[in-house]
């Protein structure tokens, strides 16, 4: 009878490559009288995943469909859903173990250059009714979620991967609630422990950026690129730099390159040093490399939204010129209330560009929309609070995602009250 083979062997051979059969063996032994070890019921469920995903019931008759017995070496109808279950059982409490072992094996084998790793989080929302996690692992929690669901509980994953090919070597889950910054560290020993003797240079968004964190990598001799945020680098800072003084890069961006020369957007650089204390007195101040840098293309786009924007501003004020001592704008009240709407909706729209967006997700009938007064003001009107009683304070009862979204562009925290 005829099978499936597809990618199954290249994937056999990498599992011989990666040692993973004999990594969880080693960690999770079986008996004697074991007709399959759990090291090779993992490289079947790898193999799985990589070449026809499929949930993990009715395995042997999927393992007898494709050549599984024949590219691993076993008989495929051992794979009963009880064997996989203890297979998974047995290596649960290892997986930090088997993540670390398996991840040298690799940087060895393919001769991967390790010195230079790129870390990030992401949010995974949680659905339906759930048990809180057993002790040891990752907690459901409310969180700052990435897709912008702050009415689901969460949990959060970290990954690395390597400068060398983008190759995944080091992944950990984190509760719902755990904040990025307080991550690194112990994101930063694991990865060192990978690099070896080699010196680690670790990449990362502003999360990144803390005192503890920058000292701890100093001290450890760790290098790191990451972008500072206005907390370390305010903006009255940014607006004192001269471009004249910059110096021109030989550089250019994958979206120019197919463009002639003067077509292409040009790069300029500031190069200085920063002093950063810690919150404590006796925390010594570290001095950190600075770079400053200058894209003629974003400072284009960057123009031309902001005339965009005060265009629109402008087309408003005129509009309200107009119509003042009408029956719209009888009185200054109500001249200062429209001023506020147009001032607001910028403020909205400023937030979103920082972002590289001009809309809102879901804010028109569940459609993206460029915000304006009314659609924002539509959008807020179904926030709700319960009065405090007594010594019981009040309440406001969770906004929907656009009004989180909303109120987060707009820097208002609906809890403060006057």
């Amino acid at each position: 009878m005829e099978k499936t083979l597809g990618a199954l062997p290249v994937v056999a051979d990498f599992c011989r490559k990666l040692r993973i059969a004999d990594v969880v063996d080693a960690l999770c032994p079986v008996g004697d009288l074991a007709e399959l070890t759990h090291g090779q019921v993992i490289e079947v469920l790898v193999a799985n995943r990589l070449t026809s995903p499929a949930p993990l019931v009715h395995a042997a008759d999927r393992a007898q469909a494709w050549a599984v017995g024949e590219a691993f070496g076993i008989e495929a109808d051992l794979l009963n859903d009880d064997r996989i279950g203890r297979a998974l059982d047995a290596i649960a409490p290892h997986l930090d173990h088997l993540t670390g072992s398996v991840g040298p094996t690799a940087i060895e084998a393919f001769g991967v250059e390790a010195s230079r790793m790129h870390w990030d989080m992401t949010s995974i929302s949680l659905h339906g009714a759930y048990e809180q996690a057993e002790q040891g692992y990752a907690a459901p929690r409310f969180g700052h979620p990435k897709d912008r669901r702050p009415d689901l509980k969460q949990i959060q994953a970290g990954i690395a991967v390597t400068g060398d090919g983008a190759i995944p070597v080091f992944h950990r889950a984190f509760d719902g609630g755990a904040g990025e910054v307080g991550q690194v560290i112990g994101a930063m020993k694991a990865l060192q422990r990978l690099a070896s003797a080699q010196r680690l240079l670790m990449i990362g968004d502003s999360k990144l950026i803390s005192y503890p964190n920058l000292a701890a990598m100093c001290a450890d001799g760790v290098a790191f690129i990451a972008p500072a945020s206005k907390t370390y680098v305010p903006a009255t800072e940014l607006a004192g730099l001269d471009l004249s003084a910059a110096t021109r890069i030989d550089y250019v961006a994958r979206r120019d390159a197919a463009k002639a020369a003067p077509e292409r957007g040009s790069w300029h650089v500031v190069e200085d040093t920063m002093a950063l204390a810690g919150p404590r007195k006796k925390d010594p101040v570290l001095a950190l490399r600075r770079v400053f840098v200058h894209s003629s293309a974003r400072a284009r786009a960057a123009a031309a939204a902001r005339a965009k924007k005060l265009d629109r501003a402008r087309d408003d004020l005129e509009r309200l010129q107009r119509g003042l001592g009408s029956r719209h704008y009888p009185d200054l009240d109500k001249v200062t209330a429209r001023i506020a709407v147009i001032s607001r909706e910028r403020q909205v729209r400023r937030a979103l560009a920082l972002h590289g967006s001009t809309k809102v997700d879901g804010l028109y009938a569940g459609r993206p929309a460029v915000p304006t007064g009314r659609l924002i003001f539509e959008a807020l009107a179904g926030l709700r609070i319960i009065p405090g009683t007594g010594q019981s304070p009040s309440v406001i009862p969770q906004p929907t995602p656009v009004q989180a979204h909303l109120l987060d562009l707009l820097d208002v925290d609906p809890r403060d009250l006057r």
